[in-house]
């Protein structure tokens, strides 16, 4: 069940009930990607960094261990003891990103694995049967992400077989569902929106699959090429025609003005690796930007990461003491840095709920994004992108 509890213009509050708990919106998920998060943060540690939803991936999973093994292990709730909500991505977004390793069909992708090289075939059927394998809360429909710059072309017919693949998706699981043996017989289903930057075939594509009904629906493909401008712009467009009774979803995005951008304009979801990866590289995030802890100012700096930050890695540590654990290569330096990385995403998205719950959220936005631009070296990391 999802229930719309305030609104500022298109900025929802919303909050989504589901088989393994409550999930309040805007949200950011926590990627581990493998069954974990990279920096070495366990799903006990992940319920201090007050983490609401974990975000795994079909593709990954089934390379590794394999999808059948994490069944036998009880489904990836029991495999991780991850009590919380998972979402599992479909595998859909290697289809762009494993470029040279794939072929396009209409009953599927065969790919090479980027482990051993072994060929995989995964469709539209494979992904909801993997996906129900591992019992996660939310599956992701199997899609094509078209490179942002693609032509009309190519992009009118990639969306067209998304959405073939998309009812294709709905019948598998729907049958899933109903089986006795099933792991997660109320396994929910989002469908993913394509089309690239080109406006009117994400409008014809949104207003397509809303009429499916499904639990949620996401905007895929984009940060995959396109200028930050493009993006808001394509939300803009998009996010009106997608049911507004249901929870929306922005793929891979991304950093604290991305996400602040994408709550204006309707976003429920969000996800992206950034916490964990530039954690492990030094990077962190604060109130006013972000800061390279590999630089030497930070040698004999006592403060912690953020002065007005409460989380376990602030409330104990310095950034000198940090620095050298990156700087000597020891892991806990990583995991320090990945810790507090994490706390910082999901406060900010405990702020914006609470700024929300109180009609402020577009003087809370500007706050914060003024916070962001007073400081010029945040400019690197905090405006990147990615969508996974």
């Amino acid at each position: 069940m999802y229930e719309v509890l305030k609104t500022e213009g298109r900025a929802k509050r919303a909050r989504m009930t589901t088989v393994h708990g409550v999930i309040e919106t805007p949200v950011f998920m926590n990627v581990g990607t493998a069954a974990a998060i990279k920096g070495g943060i366990s799903s006990p540690e992940l319920k201090e960094l007050h983490c609401q939803v974990e975000l795994c991936n079909t593709y990954h999973l089934h390379v590794r261990p394999g999808d059948d093994v994490v069944r036998d292990m009880g489904g990836l709730h029991r495999f991780m003891r991850w009590d919380g909500p998972i979402l599992t991505d479909s595998g859909g977004f290697q289809v762009f990103s494993l470029a040279d390793l794939r072929k396009i069909k209409e009953e599927g992708v065969t790919f090479h694995s980027h482990v051993d090289g072994r060929i995989i075939f995964m469709g539209p059927e494979e992904s909801m049967r993997i996906q129900s394998n591992l019992g996660s809360t939310i599956a992701m429909a199997f899609d094509e992400c078209p490179n942002a710059l693609a032509d009309r072309d190519y992009v009118e017919a990639s969306v067209d077989r998304t959405t073939r693949w998309l009812k294709r998706c709905k019948a598998e699981l729907d049958r899933l569902n109903a089986l006795p043996d099933t792991i997660n017989p109320h396994q929910l289903l989002f469908g993913i929106n394509q089309g690239a930057i080109i406006p009117d075939i994400r409008i014809r594509h949104a207003e397509e699959i809303a009429e499916l009904n499904l639990d949620g629906y996401a905007v895929g493909g984009l940060a995959v090429g396109e200028t930050h401008e493009e993006m808001y712009y394509i939300l803009d467009e998009v996010v009106p025609h997608l049911p507004k009774n249901k929870p929306t979803y922005l793929m891979g995005v991304g950093t604290p003005a991305n996400i602040l951008e994408g709550v204006e304009r309707g976003i429920d979801f969000f996800d992206c690796v950034y916490p964990s990866r530039n954690g492990r590289h030094g990077h962190v995030y604060t109130r006013s930007g972000h800061l390279n802890l590999m630089n030497a100012r930070y040698e004999r700096d006592e403060n912690p990461i953020d002065m007005s930050c409460t989380c376990p890695v602030c409330r104990q540590f310095s950034r000198a003491y940090i620095r050298h654990l990156l700087k000597a290569g020891e892991i806990l330096g990583m995991r320090l840095a990945v810790m507090h990385n994490l706390y910082y995403y999901n406060h900010l998205m405990e702020e914006i709920r609470e700024a929300l719950d109180e009609g402020r959220f577009a003087a809370y936005k500007k706050e914060t994004l003024d916070a962001f631009n007073e400081n010029p070296i945040a400019n690197t990391v905090m405006q990147g992108r990615r969508r996974k």
